[in-house]
């Protein structure tokens, strides 16, 4: 039994898949995230840094995911790198000044930048859970995942010389010994060296929920009008 973990880069989306029993691993790119749920390996969960399941209005700090996600992270100074979804509304439009006007008029609160460079991602997962229910895909969190395997927040952000090498050294430790040689096996333009190590560290969540052993924020999730959950694991 194979799970998977997945990051959007560039050129579309970067997945991690491991073996639940042998530890086998490897690096796939793929254009959509259809294709990773449909792979031969069939993984059993597939854990995405991506949010999935969206309020009617725009919630003031966030989901509830978010904000409990914030207040792990915030000690470490690290609850920015949480930012907000969009309400549905504003997810279906066209434009950012669209989308930040209907994020605002749903509860008074704009929308991120970073957030509507996202959309098209965030549309794709969604359109895919909305047509495929049943799809073992679900939210969460690469800084979230690394704060578990430390036992505290990573206070380097990954970015920086320091944060790589304690991501790497820790991912290293669950077994992806191989991981600094994924880090050279796409093109640049495609993925980033920083896709395939999140994608690793939310793939060790995915194992963590076939084995029953993830957690998820908060521990009572709320569902949007299609049923999907809006929660993040780790």
């Amino acid at each position: 039994m194979f799970v998977a973990g997945v990051d959007g880069c560039k050129g579309g989306w970067v997945a991690v898949f491991r073996h639940a029993k042998t530890g086998r691993g490897f690096a796939r790119f793929a254009q959509t995230i259809a294709e990773i749920v449909d792979a031969p390996e069939r993984p059993a969960w597939i854990a995405i840094d991506m949010p999935m399941g969206f309020a009617d209005d725009a919630l003031k700090g966030g989901r509830d995911c978010e904000k409990a996600a914030r207040a792990i992270l915030g000690p470490a100074g690290r609850a920015s790198c949480v930012f907000s979804a969009p309400c549905r509304a504003a997810l279906a439009a066209k434009d950012y000044p669209a989308a930040n006007a209907r994020n605002r008029k749903a509860a008074g609160i704009g929308l991120s930048k970073q957030a509507w460079n996202l959309f098209p991602k965030m549309r794709e997962v969604d359109a895919l859970l909305r047509a495929r229910p049943q799809a073992p895909i679900f939210e969460s969190h690469p800084e979230l995942c690394f704060g578990r395997l430390a036992g505290e927040p990573l206070r380097a952000a990954k970015k920086t010389a320091e944060g790589r090498a304690q991501r790497l050294a820790l991912l290293a430790k669950e077994g992806f010994g191989e991981l600094p040689a994924w880090l050279e096996l796409f093109p640049r333009k495609l993925v980033a060296p920083d896709d395939v190590i999140d994608a690793a560290v939310v793939c060790l969540t995915a194992l963590r929920r076939a084995k029953g052993t993830a957690e998820r924020l908060p521990v009572q999730a709320p569902k949007d009008r299609y049923g999907i959950e809006m929660a993040i694991w780790r």
